[in-house]
């Protein structure tokens, strides 16, 4: 099977780190083109380094590239606001053109690859949701399957380091998505997300907190169905793991804004990312999380391309 081609849109830290990704561990994508608005980007430079056709002039550049007409993926690492521009216009010159987003954007069905990929295999824009909801949501899943889950809370602390402007310009609609993801992903009744940037120095490695909140069920059912899933996640993500054992409560009569009174079983999981380091060091955990559930959606869609064709 011939590989797909594939454009990354934006050369910050998120494409740049994804270029790298594409070019040592895609089976089935080839990298063809790297898009940005900076032409002093150090994405920019390295792509060209690397062989890579680039242009500078954003999404209009890009369907000036001789390889545009070849380019069968495009994942968008911009912004939330820039994505909808940009698959609108992309669309316009390509209609048939499966776009990965990787801004909270959501235009397209959310996707967390353990949980619902398969679903959404025809789809011609899924969303990635967050690197924080890639990170949580399976765990929320995991309860999910085996119990009634009526409220999940999840905190996604990243290094301060990692997080590169266009995190930081879509903090409002990072909790928005993520929120939304963990009910339409997760399967809560009633999700929260909440993102910490942490300072300190040296850097921190992602870390992350889900309580769950279900009905109440054989504990020793839900830890399995967590490991089981933490294991699915490290299968495309080596550096995700559980940081300690997962934690047990029955609680009673707990008031849940915006749900009402709760009893049953709270789950607490302790998670931490560590970063495979291909671009930022290995504290940005979050950072590869995105890359890597992204690389690994778009390998899973052009495997299935192949196979119908």
């Amino acid at each position: 099977m011939s590989k797909k081609k594939v454009a990354i849109i934006g050369s910050g830290n998120i494409g740049t780190d994804l270029m790298i990704k594409v070019m040592r561990h895609a089976q089935h994508l080839e990298m063809a083109a790297m898009v940005g608005i900076d032409p002093a980007s150090d994405g920019l430079a390295r792509a060209a380094r690397l062989g890579v056709a680039t242009t500078h002039e954003g999404v209009e550049g890009l369907t000036r590239l001789p390889i545009f007409d070849e380019i069968d993926f495009v994942f968008d690492a911009t912004s939330a606001s820039a994505h909808v521009k940009n698959d609108a216009f992309l669309r316009g010159h390509k209609p048939a053109l499966r776009m990965i987003d990787l801004t909270p954007a959501a235009i397209g069905p959310y996707c967390v690859p353990v949980v619902n990929l398969e679903q959404h295999l025809q789809a011609l824009n899924v969303n990635m949701v967050t690197c924080g909801g890639q990170a949580t949501i399976p765990m929320v899943a995991a309860v999910s399957r085996v119990a009634k889950v009526h409220y999940a809370e999840i905190i996604a602390s990243i290094a301060s380091k990692s997080a590169g402007p266009g995190t930081r310009a879509n903090i409002d609609e990072f909790t928005e998505t993520t929120s939304k993801a963990i009910e339409v992903i997760g399967g809560a009744s009633k999700g929260k997300a909440i993102i910490v940037m942490n300072p300190a120095e040296p850097p921190l490695i992602m870390r992350d907190t889900v309580y769950v909140l279900s009905e109440s069920v054989d504990q020793a059912k839900v830890e399995a169905s967590i490991e089981e899933m933490a294991a699915a996640v490290q299968a495309y993500v080596p550096g995700y793991r559980l940081k300690q054992k997962v934690q047990f409560d029955e609680v009673r009569d707990l008031n849940i804004p915006g749900h009402g009174r709760f009893s049953g079983l709270k789950t607490s999981i302790f998670l931490e990312v560590e970063g495979a380091a291909h671009y930022l060091p290995a504290y940005a955990g979050n950072l590869d999380i995105m890359t890597s559930a992204a690389l690994a959606t778009a390998e899973r869609m052009a495997q299935s391309m192949g196979a119908s064709a």
